[in-house]
């Protein structure tokens, strides 16, 4: 389980790396994992026995990253449109059901799912296209990912006191600090990519260390409401493609809002 879990990172980081290079292709690559994301997320919760509108939300949370990457913006925030129309859609829907019973529950799982992963991992596309965005994107995945790779094998090898039992039996509060030192150290591994003094460097690398592992127990507490171990199987030793990105569900937007101040 370990060897697949670092070849599967291993491979994953260097597609990411590589396809950064070219926007439209970086695009795709997080489209993909938008549609993958997604179909997990509305298949735990068919699982769960909730009626959403699956294929529904997955095309139009598809269409969110594809607009942002083919830059097809008529506003500066086009892509919360999709999100208005869809919720518009899921409301007329709801005048031909036979019963009232579960209507918010439906529609507010589905843009929940629209919202939670393919707004948020869409921000990965726009810091793409800020000034340095291909240096910018290389600090956030290290930042995150090393977070990641941190907190595994610190709390494997040390871990003993549990961190929130309910929501994640396994994580703990070594592997918690060893994640967040991790993070930390990608963020001085990243300083060509970022032109922050070391201070500064160190508070947002730490500040992003903590947002991806709320991004992993957010995750977490999904899959207890579901009762899964894992989103899906797609991937070796690592679970799904909600598994692989949720830590960036929250540090992609931080960055991103942090460096729009920063470049004005």
């Amino acid at each position: 389980m370990l060897i697949k879990r670092i070849i599967s990172s291993i491979a994953l980081l260097g597609i990411l790396a590589v396809t950064i290079s070219v926007n439209w292709i970086f695009g795709l690559v997080v489209t993909f994992f938008t549609i993958m994301g997604l179909y997990e997320f509305f298949t735990m919760l068919e699982k769960k026995g909730m009626n959403i509108y699956k294929y529904f939300g997955i095309a139009i949370g598809a269409v969110i990253p594809l607009s942002i990457t083919l830059r097809f913006e008529l506003t500066k925030n086009w892509e919360l449109l999709f999100i208005l129309l869809a919720l518009l859609f899921l409301i007329t829907m709801q005048f031909r059901r036979r019963q009232n019973s579960g209507v918010v529950a439906d529609i507010s799982t589905t843009i929940f799912g629209i919202v939670y992963v393919s707004w948020l991992l869409s921000f990965l596309i726009k810091i793409r296209y800020l000034s340095q965005g291909a240096g910018f994107l290389l600090a956030v995945i290290f930042i995150t990912k090393l977070g990641d790779i941190g907190a595994y094998f610190i709390g494997t090898r040390w871990g003993k006191t549990p961190l929130i039992p309910r929501i994640s039996p396994r994580k703990t509060v070594e592997g918690s600090i060893g994640g967040l030192l991790f993070s930390i150290l990608g963020g001085l591994i990243s300083k060509p990519f970022l032109n922050v003094s070391y201070p500064s460097l160190i508070a947002i690398s730490g500040f992003m260390g903590i947002l991806a592992q709320l991004g992993d127990l957010s995750e977490s507490l999904i899959k207890r409401d579901c009762e899964v171990k894992d989103s899906g199987g797609i991937l070796p030793g690592m679970g799904g493609a909600l598994d692989f990105i949720d830590s960036l569900l929250f540090t992609g937007p931080a960055f991103y809002f942090y460096m729009s101040v920063i470049l004005k």
